[in-house]
């Protein structure tokens, strides 16, 4: 935006009608203008407006082409999707800076030829057509816009991903499978982690308490359509199908990992894709950690396992089995092999004692070396009575793999309520379904034995008391309330930690308290400069889903080491999403897809998959809940077809700095005043609409492409009726009268005929405000021949009965009260100066009134003046008018300024 310094420049702020006009009439005097907009597209409220009064011409037939001749102007630029921030005035100049806004697509390389709308997935309400009807996330308000380029609304991370610990993106994979593109939902998953298939079914999905359609009815059922997506992609495709090829040249630098569990694959596989050659070691004879031998197979069947650790290696990262750290290599081992970098996962694979007597006898097994045992298919031998004790997932697991290997009765034992119990709830649910009983508030204090065998267990009974370091109300023994239980087995589930044991004695590794690595929480990195650890191994027990994050965050931050970068200290970059940018519409009630469960009976004598899957139906069905709350879902698609190469989702907003001899501001009006609306049933009752979304409903490029239909059914309104002066002259809203409604009214009416002439309308008004030449004999002829009634009346209350809108009003020329029964009812509302008018006074350094006018100084002489001279106003910011009387003083605020900065009279 250079600027020759001796021609003369103006800003104009407000790209509605009045500010066209103004920019008009100064660029063909040569003045250079910089128009600023808000909003995407200049046009304003006019383009909204499907005809003009009094001629009845289609707007945008008069509008776009003074929008394009703004645009094609070589003396005007056009700054749209930006605000004023700031004015300095000094002598005669004012510097004025502008934040554009990011767009998201590059102004300059779109040619808006609408490929990204056609393929986006996400479905938003459309403001332009007063969310009566859908837009796409990337999109321009309406056919006409100028400037003729899209704009992606991005309203920052949505609740769902922000509460994820690997940033999965929910609302992308969620919008791809509402729209059945189910490879690409998968591939999207996997740009965030490599585990779909395992986490849609053991995940604890901290997402969905997040999930702001819970607001609603039910939070989305995140996990389960993470799961269809898998499951889906995995019984119609290969592996080597999948788009996942490395964009990172190939590295000759090695990386050992310590561990398969879901932190040392997840940073294996995200290095690999970064081109380092990734070697895995392992302990065990099987890749997988804790989810091989810590998740039964009735929650997660070997063959989802297997095919995700298959994705892994498939992509080069090799796996060494039977190695244990520390005893069969150590650090210095890796170092002599050429490893640049150590990631250790070992996870917590140790058991926490009980430290009460009798633990050591016979038949106590600790939780994860019992399900190690059924889940390596060892032969373990219970007897018909088991007792878990703990409250945790892996109690659970033990307990519902005990009944499945012949106990005859297994009950949990767990010291707090069932309300603190950490175990996920759908597993709590489904141990009860299967028979499994619960002993809450129950403490073991004795593991009682019989020929070093045991036979029984003592508990004594707890109450709770103030909560802990846990957040968890603490456990407090009640005296003289111990008891029996005559058991078979005791399976202890009470935590866990890391096996330090032959990692000790050689090493300068420091550890905590609780035998976890001590890192540094930003970089994963240990004491030793190239030694990371993460996971379980570093939190102590904690979810599949944390694992898998820290090994993804570790996996960056040996690249940084590597690449002898900076150490990433933030992994978020966007803003989270505040809760004043979700759109909340009128939201139909759905309760969310229930999961298909195998019979009880089966579930019980097998260790087949309980949970069976969603449908394509189901899943399609489950994802269409999605709120999109977001905005657009980084999904991806629209840069595969943008050819102009225009998509930057990283773009940011930026900062203009103008200098210009004088500024116009022509901010427009706005509508929708909540406690106006509210008093006369809107939102509440339906067909009880606004003047403005009337307007767009006639509007052929409108929600119904022009059908006059009912909103909330779709059927022709037979009866019709106008409401004047809602929220107008009411001191308790607005003092001042609007000046345009009942000509808009009639105007409304007249269309409404032409549409449909059987239509009756009727308009119940306070006085009719018919000032202008040709008014009154408009209204005459909306009587004489378009079937508009009107009532000068108090409309009183507005109800539903049988299914019609009832307006219960006084009839202020016959002094009764009357009821009439409608089809539709339209409210015309007060309108009002933009809200942002105070602000921008205070920007530019003038006054507004009680009802955010703008004031001149001397309004019979010099109407669109202001108190700072310099800056000058025109249209409804300076008091309601309707376009003609805009256009008419945007005309004359521009030869104000030609008055002002030539200082001469025009």
């Amino acid at each position: 935006m250079e600027v020759n310094e001796n021609k003369k420049s103006v800003l104009v702020v407000g790209g509605g009608i009045a500010g066209i006009q103004a920019s008009l009439d100064l660029a063909n005097k040569g003045i250079k203008v910089f128009l600023v907009e808000k909003e995407p597209s200049i046009g304003g409220n006019m383009a909204k407006l499907d005809k003009t009064f009094p001629t009845n011409d289609c707007s945008l037939c008069i509008l776009a082409p003074k929008m394009n001749e703004c645009n094609s102007n070589e003396n005007i630029d056009i700054i749209s999707y930006s605000e004023v921030i700031n004015v300095r005035k000094n002598k005669n100049k004012f510097a004025v800076e502008i934040k554009k806004k990011s767009r998201f697509i590059d102004e300059f390389r779109c040619n808006g030829c609408g490929k990204c709308a056609e393929i986006c997935p996400v479905d938003l309400p459309n403001e332009f057509d007063l969310n009566l009807s859908k837009r796409k996330a990337v999109y321009k308000p309406f056919p006409q816009s100028v400037p003729n380029v899209f704009r992606i609304d991005k309203r920052g991370i949505p609740p769902c991903v922000d509460s994820c610990p690997s940033s999965v993106n929910v609302q992308g994979y969620i919008a791809l499978i509402s729209k059945k593109k189910f490879k690409e939902a998968y591939e999207l998953i996997l740009k965030s982690m490599p585990f779909p298939g395992i986490c849609g079914r053991i995940c604890h999905r901290p997402c969905e308490s997040k999930c702001s359609r819970s607001e609603y009815d039910q939070p989305l059922s995140i996990a389960y359509l993470k799961r269809f997506v898998a499951d889906y992609f995995y019984n119609n495709f290969d592996l080597d199908e999948i788009t996942l090829k490395n964009k990172s040249q190939k590295k000759e630098k090695k990386v050992a990992i310590i561990g398969s569990g879901p932190a040392g694959l997840t940073c294996a596989y995200f290095l690999a894709k970064m081109g380092y050659n990734v070697t895995v070691f392992e302990k065990l004879g099987i890749p997988g950690g804790m989810l091989a031998t810590g998740i039964p197979e009735y929650r997660l069947p070997r063959t989802v396992l297997n095919k995700e650790i298959e994705l892994i290696k498939n992509i080069g990262v090799i796996i060494k089995y039977n190695l244990e750290f520390g005893k069969d290599f150590d650090l210095e081992y890796l170092k002599k092999e050429n490893y640049r970098a150590v990631f250790i996962g070992i996870g917590a694979h140790k058991p926490i004692p009980l430290r009460i007597p009798g633990e050591d006898l016979d038949g106590v097994f600790p939780a994860l070396s019992f399900l190690k045992s059924v889940n390596l298919k060892k032969n373990v031998k219970i007897g018909k009575r088991v007792v878990i004790i703990g409250g945790g997932n892996a109690a659970i697991d033990s307990a519902r793999s005990a009944i499945r290997i012949g106990a005859d009765e297994v009950i949990v034992l767990y010291r707090r309520s069932k309300k603190e119990m950490p175990a996920i709830k759908t597993e709590v649910k489904a141990a009860e379904e299967e028979g499994i009983k619960f002993i809450f508030l129950g403490a073991p204090i004795e593991i009682i034995g019989n020929d070093n065998k045991v036979s029984g267990i003592k508990y004594i009974r707890m109450r709770l008391g103030k909560p802990d370091e846990s957040g968890r109300r603490r456990p407090i023994p009640i005296k003289y309330s111990e008891r029996i239980l005559e058991v078979d087995n005791v399976i202890t589930a009470i935590g866990q930690k890391p096996d330090i044991s032959k990692i000790l004695k050689d090493s300068e590794l420091i550890f905590s308290e609780r035998d976890t690595f001590l890192i540094n929480p930003l970089t994963f990195e240990t004491n030793i400069p190239g030694v990371f650890a993460g996971g379980d191994a570093v939190t102590g027990p904690a979810t599949a889903i944390e694992a898998i994050a820290a090994g993804k965050k570790a996996a960056f931050s040996i690249n940084q080491f590597l690449e002898r970068k900076k150490p990433i200290i933030e992994y978020q970059l966007d803003e989270n999403l505040k809760r004043e940018n979700i759109v909340f519409t009128e939201i139909e009630k759905k309760v969310r897809k229930e999961m298909p469960l195998l019979k009880r009976e089966k579930r019980i004598s097998t260790f087949l998959e309980v949970e069976k899957g969603y449908s394509m139906e189901n899943a399609v069905a489950e994802a269409e809940r999605c709120m999109n709350c977001g905005g657009c879902s980084s999904c991806g698609l629209c840069e595969t077809v943008c050819e102009a190469n225009a998509i930057n989702y990283s773009m940011k907003d930026k900062i203009i700095e103008l200098k210009v001899d004088a500024c116009i501001l022509a901010t427009g009006f706005d509508t929708g005043n909540k406690k106006a609306l509210e008093e006369y049933g809107y939102g509440k009752i339906k067909n009880v609409i606004r003047a403005i979304e009337f307007e767009r409903i006639l509007s052929a490029s409108g929600p119904t492409n022009g059908a006059l239909k009912r909103p909330s059914d779709g059927k022709i309104p037979e009866k019709i009726a106008f409401i004047q002066c809602v929220g107008s002259r009411d001191e308790r809203i607005s003092y001042y009268c609007s000046s345009v409604c009942c000509m808009h009214a009639t105007k409304e009416a007249i269309l409404a005929y032409e549409h449909n002439p059987e239509i009756q309308t009727f308009i119940f008004y306070t006085d009719l405000r018919a000032v202008g030449k040709g008014f009154q004999d408009y209204i005459k002829k909306a009587q004489n021949n378009y079937n508009v009634c009107y009532i000068r009346s108090r409309p009183g209350k507005i109800f539903e009965k049988n299914g019609k809108i009832i307006i219960r009003f006084e009839d202020t020329m016959k002094n009764v009260t009357e009821e009439m029964a409608l089809d539709m009812v339209v409210l015309c509302e007060v309108m009002f100066p933009m809200s942002q008018n105070v602000e921008l006074a205070e920007i530019f350094g003038i006054k507004v009134d009680k009802g955010n006018f703008f004031i001149p100084p001397y309004e019979l002489f010099y109407p669109v003046d202001t108190e700072n001279p310099g800056v000058f106003s025109c249209g409804f910011c300076n008091n309601p008018q309707d376009i003609p009387e805009s256009v008419i003083q945007a005309s004359a605020s521009a030869a104000r300024v030609s008055e002002y900065i030539f200082k001469v009279k025009v």
